[in-house]
């Protein structure tokens, strides 16, 4: 598994951030039977980079907590089914399932766990599971599809232990 982190910000987390990102991102692919390794890159960036890339990418002039930038079209969620059928999806070196991009805003993690009443920690595992999601195919378009992601996240999250507090 490869899962290149980038800190385009100052690093405030008083936890192991890299770390916990990795944890995460493994018990997401591994909750959802991923047959393969994987490549997944990782931007922590601040509110500005991710309103201009948000902006750039999606029409929307404002910051997000996260983006997700897939590179596999699945034929439904989670779905590895024929995707060996398509040599560009995997890196041509490592041979990983290469599942595409997630950027985060450290400014909207921070925020955003004040705001909700939990820990850093929890709100960064959070968008990482929900990007996560995201890069396998999920979406929340539907209040199915939203609670259907919802109860996933959180599956994942207090297996790891990782409750809100």
């Amino acid at each position: 598994m490869t899962i290149p982190i980038t800190f385009e910000t100052d690093d405030p987390f008083d936890f192991d951030a890299e770390a916990l990102l990795r944890q995460v991102i493994t018990a997401v692919l591994d909750s959802e039977d991923c047959p393969y390794e994987c490549e997944i890159d990782v931007l922590l960036t601040d509110n500005g980079s991710i309103r201009e890339i948000n902006r750039e990418e999606r029409g929307i002039d404002a910051p997000t907590d996260v983006l997700s930038f897939p590179l596999v079209a699945f034929a439904s969620p989670a779905s590895f089914d024929r995707l060996e059928e398509d040599p560009t999806l995997f890196h041509p070196e490592t041979g990983e399932l290469m599942l595409g991009d997630m950027v985060i805003s450290v400014d909207k993690v921070l925020s955003q766990a004040k705001e909700y009443g939990h820990s850093i920690r929890r709100e960064l595992a959070f968008l990482a599971a929900h990007s996560s999601f995201h890069l396998l195919g999920y979406d929340h378009e539907t209040e199915e599809e939203r609670l259907v992601m919802e109860e996933k996240q959180e599956t994942v999250l207090k297996e790891l232990g990782i409750t809100r507090e």
